[in-house]
């Protein structure tokens, strides 16, 4: 009769949202073990900018959670020595109608010290990046915490394995869940409590709780250059007007439907193809650049040289740098629930799944799993 192994806590997944849970689990004493079929994980939790953005989540719930996760990512960056830059941000406004979003988000953010409106002299002493010709003011965002999703993804189990009382189990599939009860290739493992965390996989557990949810994907495409020459420093993470329509930060200011008007006037192709433009930089001196969405099951295996290539114009019209040459291309794809910012199930007594985090997974999982780990 064959073994069966336990443990205190099962995480199916080894993405961003299941290493944070495994902290979370961990610090609280638990026995954790994580199962990643891939020998690493290799979906969107290295596919993404790296970017901490609590400037992107709206007050409330959802901006103290940002400021949770960012709180515990420099706490565990700075002891497993992980490449992170706090440089914070400046999201840049050529034209009026984006002025008066920004403007409006002050107003209606008054108090809060993190944040200013800047003009273009300001901008200039921040950001050598930026273009400050035609430039009618910028919002600037301290919080912002730049890390290198590949290097925490790849490197972060090893350390949480030696610092925390978890396993990670790499190469092994869960193929069925039946609580208590795993099966995991020809393995059998039984857990106290389970937590699902396999991002765009909705195929292999509970299927029919994914399809009964409406839950959806989001494919990306994205670019990186590289190495910027001499040592160059982007500073911080930059963005534009067509950032303005994509975060929930943003939503509630009126003045946002002239912008998003003008916009499909304008450049229809645009919300077409769900772009909006941001930079950011690693510890290798690479820019990353992106993105585009496009929503569907059953996303396109074949990236468009036209999506990449309007993000490359609209770029140049806000940001400059010494060396723009591209060096990779690549697409990621996550869950989205329209209307949620994560979905969390029960499908059955002690089984949770977690998923959805609507491409904000750096910015939020550290803080969810705080949410949910205290709930045990």
């Amino acid at each position: 009769m064959s073994k069966t192994n336990h443990t205190e806590i099962a995480i199916v997944g080894a993405g961003i949202v299941g290493l944070a849970h495994a902290l979370a689990a961990a610090k609280r004493g638990y026995k954790v073990t994580v199962f990643e079929r891939n020998l690493e994980a290799v979906g969107a939790s290295i596919r993404n900018f790296g970017m901490v953005w609590p400037v992107g989540q709206p007050n409330g719930k959802l901006r103290d959670r940002a400021f949770k996760s960012r709180e515990i990512w420099l706490e565990v960056v700075e002891k497993a020595g992980l490449y992170h830059d706090p440089s914070g941000s400046l999201l840049l406004a050529y034209r009026q109608d984006e002025l008066d979003v920004l403007e409006e988000f002050m107003a209606t953010n008054e108090g809060v010290d993190t944040i200013a409106l800047l003009n273009a002299e300001a901008v200039a002493k921040k950001s050598e990046a930026a273009i400050t010709e035609g430039l009618l003011g910028a919002l600037w965002s301290s919080t912002e915490v730049t890390v290198d999703p590949r290097e925490v993804i790849q490197k972060l189990p090893a350390f949480l394995a030696s610092n925390y009382p978890i396993e990670f189990q790499f190469g092994k599939v869960v193929n069925a869940i039946a609580y208590p009860n795993l099966q995991v290739g020809n393995e059998s493992w039984t857990a106290d409590r389970i937590f699902v965390c396999s991002g765009a996989d909705f195929e292999t557990l509970y299927p029919q709780i994914y399809a009964e949810s409406n839950i959806t994907k989001v494919k990306l495409q994205m670019m990186r250059t590289v190495s910027q020459p001499a040592n160059w420093r982007l500073g911080p993470s930059l963005y534009a007007g067509l950032t303005l329509t994509h975060y929930g930060s943003f939503s509630h200011c009126q003045t946002l439907d002239a912008l998003k008007k003008r916009i499909e006037l304008e450049t229809p192709h645009f919300p077409e193809w769900g772009i909006h433009v941001m930079v950011s930089q690693n510890g290798l001196g690479e820019l990353i650049l992106g993105d585009s969405h496009e929503y569907g099951l059953t996303p396109d295996p074949f990236d468009r040289a036209e999506i990449n290539n309007y993000v490359l114009d609209y770029l140049q019209t806000f940001a400059k740098f010494p060396e723009l040459k591209i060096s990779e291309t690549w697409h990621g794809v996550y869950a989205k629930l329209a209307g949620k910012t994560e979905f969390i199930a029960e499908p059955e007594a002690n089984v949770t799944i977690v998923n959805g985090l609507s491409g904000a997974g750096m910015t939020l999982s550290f803080g969810l799993a705080e949410e949910n780990i205290s709930l045990l």
